[in-house]
Order: C-alpha cells, then structure tokens, then sequence
C-alpha cells in the first residue's frame, strides 16, 4: 500500500512539474527584409581593439611618433629588397658561375640605383638603423649576409666598416619579442590601417 502510495505521488509531482514549465515567450529581433527574407539584425556595441597609446611625457611621444614616420618611409624600401631578393634567386641558378651572377647584380645594382639612388642618400643615419632592421625582417637576412652573398666578403667588410663609422651594424638582428618590439607594433598598425 505504501508502494502504491508513493507510486502515485511520484506520478502526480512529475505531471505538475511538467505542467509547471511553460514554454518562453519568443524574443522578438529586429531584422532586415532583404528580397523576400528577413534577416535578423542586430547592432553590436563599439569596442576598442587598439586603445589609444599613452606617453609618460611628451619627449616620449615625440621619439614615437618620429619611429612610425621613419617606418613609414623605410618599409617599402625593404619590402622591395625582399621582393628583388627572391627575383634574384628565381632568376639567377645557384650554380651560376661568378662572372654571370656579378652581371646580373650589377644590373640590378644600376636598376635600384636610378630608382631609389636619392632616396637612399638622403636618409639619415637613423632611417639606416630601421631599413637594416626592416630588411632583416622582410628577408630573414642579415643586411651583412646579403652583401656578402650579392658582392662578396670584400664588400661586405667595407660597407659594415661604413656603417659602424655611422653608429650602425649590417649584423644587427631584427627581434620582434624584444628590443624591436615597438617597430613591430607599428608595423602591424600600418598592415592594418590604424596608422
């Protein structure tokens, strides 16, 4: 009898629980009728994904808007150089022989040359630190490396004697997790557009 007892409870708080769930009310979206469908359309918040930069001092803000306008002005540069870089290579055998490849570089030399010649010589020692930097970066090459492979080693000591007279290195690598970070950043603002 108790059985039969609980049975029935058991039964009965099972049929008003179930009774008790009603279903929800629709939520109502406002949307969109394009052609003969309606779309639902929903306007999300704004969100800054870049919050804006903040200095410690003016000075500050100052050398780092100077590093973006110098990364402005020297990053199509390297990107060329990369680009010219795996031209040569498509272009030029490994097994060239030294005669055929020093041809092609010096045609290629005179080409960059009449494009870019003045460019090149006006730019200021620091616009030189970022453009190795760059290039490094865009070729995974050291500045050095790529003399010394386009225009041998004799070159290559001559031009990083120049550049250390000037305060700066061909063998400077790029390092985009430490001392290079802040050109990253702004590298990737300009991929994006943000700058």
């Amino acid at each position: 009898m108790t059985r039969l007892f609980f049975f029935i409870l058991t039964v009965t708080l099972v049929t008003f629980a179930a009774q008790a769930q009603k279903t929800p009310d629709p939520q109502y979206v406002p949307g969109m009728l394009i052609g003969n469908d309606t779309l639902p359309h929903l306007d999300l918040p704004s969100v800054d994904v870049f919050p804006k930069k903040s200095f410690k001092s003016k000075n500050e803000e100052q050398q780092y808007w100077r590093l973006v306008w110098r990364v402005k002005k020297v990053l199509p540069y390297a990107k060329e150089a990369a680009f010219l870089m795996k031209k040569y290579e498509m272009e030029v055998s490994p097994d060239a022989r030294g005669k055929d490849r020093r041809v092609y570089v010096r045609k290629a030399e005179e080409e960059l040359m009449k494009k870019y010649g003045s460019t090149l010589k006006n730019m200021s020692v620091n616009d030189g630190k970022v453009l190795i930097k760059l290039i490094d970066r865009e070729t995974s090459k050291l500045s050095y490396d790529l003399i010394h492979e386009l225009k041998g080693g004799v070159s290559a000591v001559f031009w990083q004697g120049v550049a250390r007279l000037f305060g700066n290195n061909l063998k400077s690598h790029y390092d985009p997790w430490g001392e290079d970070r802040q050109i990253e950043l702004i590298i990737q603002s300009i991929e994006m557009g943000i700058i």
